[in-house]
């Protein structure tokens, strides 16, 4: 016979459970109304199961949609409240696990990598399948634990019971009004979590996508030919494919196309890059490298969607305070995984003969526990920081050959005047060429004993990336770090386990 302690618990857990199931709803609700004209409508038109036809129906009609969209906003929220504060809760219940069936079959897990890792690569049982099983628990289950339905029926008994008797009951009737005061405990505790999640959003912002919010391009990742290969940097296991920083962050090396910059980022809106993050991550890709500015949209990023993905900074020292750590201790606050001292800098500090300032950065770097590269543009910087002594865990070298139209002639080009000052000679540098000297960069990758991150090979979008990235693998690049927009993922993740597989011209042992 079940004890009266074991009883309170199981309580206790069933309204803990129907609780974080209701906010859960109610969460994703409130969401898509303050999101200004949330729609359903892309959720439901890139559909890919085997019910992909009654979706793709539903999206095909605007009259269809808005009665979508106006029944999941509003069924979330009331689904939502009724499991939280316990009224109804049997048919909210069914009625919650039935929305959520609807959402599984939308993009269900089937015919994935059954040994892949991450999310895009669950097979059968994913979050939505766990949450319908455990309303449909609650529908079955005798006790709903602790609800407002059962202080409402306490309150009734006890109404029913003084106007058959003509007076109260004493005793029990305090305990049973004890009893209706602890079902109504999740009222309050519904105020305390709204309010935090009020104050969370005046402070960050509205979170611009949950779980059911934005969906990836199932479509697109049905093209998958299978999963990226990983190597190793220092302590962290990352595919071998690493999404670049620049276009979410904005920087576009466009040569003399002033509005390009400006273009990039009116497209990458904070909804755009979750969407292109979230893609990147279901297609293998698990690392990212990114300015230092960015580290706090990667941080939300990581909080509201709860990814795992692996973040590189690029950090820089404050020379006019002669505070070389405060971009590194800032990213560590923001939760970056890998601090890279970025490019210009480097060579800005070899070439002004300030290599103390480096050596430092990286000592504190280490003291802190954490994986360290040195990045440059021009190879001479990596040269005279080995001479010196100065290695990192792994070096960042821009990786690309010259023969494409927009590079300058071989005999005009001068060691660090990348990110330099621009010229309006056509034969001189204009922010078009990033691995000056590719022979002198070849030299140096394949007799240096750490892993190599190629970046800019593809000499921001002047050369293809099946080209570009075969190039830099074969000549000794470890990782390609190549930024993309949404649309070019899957793409490229294909070109680069394509390359992988077939590398008869590569000399370099792999390293990492």
């Amino acid at each position: 016979m079940e004890s009266q302690k074991q009883n309170e618990l199981r309580k206790v857990l069933i309204t803990l459970l129907r609780m974080a199931i209701g906010w859960h709803f109610l969460y994703e609700g409130i969401v898509k109304i303050v999101a200004e004209k949330w729609s359903a409508y892309s959720f439901l038109a890139n559909t890919s199961g085997f019910l992909s036809g009654f979706y793709h129906s539903l999206s095909a009609s605007p009259l269809l949609m808005k009665s979508v969209d106006f029944l999941n906003i509003y069924g979330l929220i009331i689904i939502g409240l009724l499991l939280f504060i316990g009224f109804f809760v049997r048919y909210a219940a069914i009625a919650g696990a039935l929305l959520l069936t609807l959402y599984y079959f939308a993009y269900p897990p089937f015919g994935a990598s059954l040994f892949g890792s991450g999310e895009g690569h669950l097979f059968i049982v994913d979050k939505l399948f766990i949450e319908a099983m455990a309303l449909i628990f609650i529908v079955f289950t005798k006790d709903i634990g602790y609800s407002a339905e059962a202080a409402w029926v306490l309150r009734k008994n006890l109404i029913h019971k003084s106007s058959l008797t003509g007076k109260s009951s004493g005793e029990v009737e305090i305990r049973s009004r004890r009893e209706a005061l602890k079902n109504l405990f999740t009222i309050p505790a519904l105020g305390v979590i709204g309010w935090g999640a009020f104050s969370n959003s005046k402070k960050y912002d509205v979170d611009v996508m949950t779980g059911a919010t934005i969906q990836v391009k199932s479509t697109a990742l049905a093209e998958l030919k299978g999963d990226l290969p990983k190597g190793k940097i220092g302590k962290h296991q990352i595919s071998r494919l690493v999404a670049g920083g620049n276009l979410i962050g904005g920087w576009a090396h466009s040569r003399d196309l002033i509005y390009v910059s400006s273009l990039f980022k009116a497209y990458n809106t904070e909804k755009k890059v979750y969407e292109t993050l979230m893609l990147a991550e279901s297609a293998g890709i698990d690392t990212i490298n990114i300015g230092f500015v960015s580290n706090p949209l990667m941080a939300k990023y990581k909080r509201a969607t709860g990814s795992k993905i692996k973040v590189i900074s690029q950090v820089a020292p404050n020379m006019k305070n002669g505070d070389y750590f405060e971009q590194i201790n800032g990213a560590i606050d923001n939760g970056a995984d890998i601090l890279q001292i970025q490019g210009n800098w480097c060579d800005w500090l070899v070439r002004d003969r300030k290599t103390e300032v480096i050596e430092k950065m990286m000592k504190h770097i280490r003291e802190q526990g954490i994986t360290v590269g040195l990045a440059a543009h021009s190879v001479e910087s990596l040269i005279r920081c080995e001479e010196l002594g100065i290695i990192p865990d792994y070096y960042m070298k821009t990786m690309h050959h010259d023969n494409y139209w927009s590079a300058h002639p071989r005999e005009n080009r001068v060691p660090f005047e990348v990110d330099g000052k621009t010229n309006l000679d056509h034969n001189k540098w204009h922010d078009n060429c990033f691995c000056l000297f590719p022979e002198r960069t070849i030299d140096f990758v394949n007799r240096t004993k750490v892993p190599v991150m190629g970046f800019k090979v593809l000499a921001a979008g002047a050369i293809e990336p099946a080209d570009g990235m075969r190039w830099a693998f074969e000549n000794g690049a470890d990782f390609v770090c190549v930024g993309m927009f949404d649309f070019q993922i899957v793409n490229n993740v294909n070109i680069a386990f394509d390359i992988l597989k077939n590398l008869p011209n590569r000399k370099r042992e792999w390293f990492g």
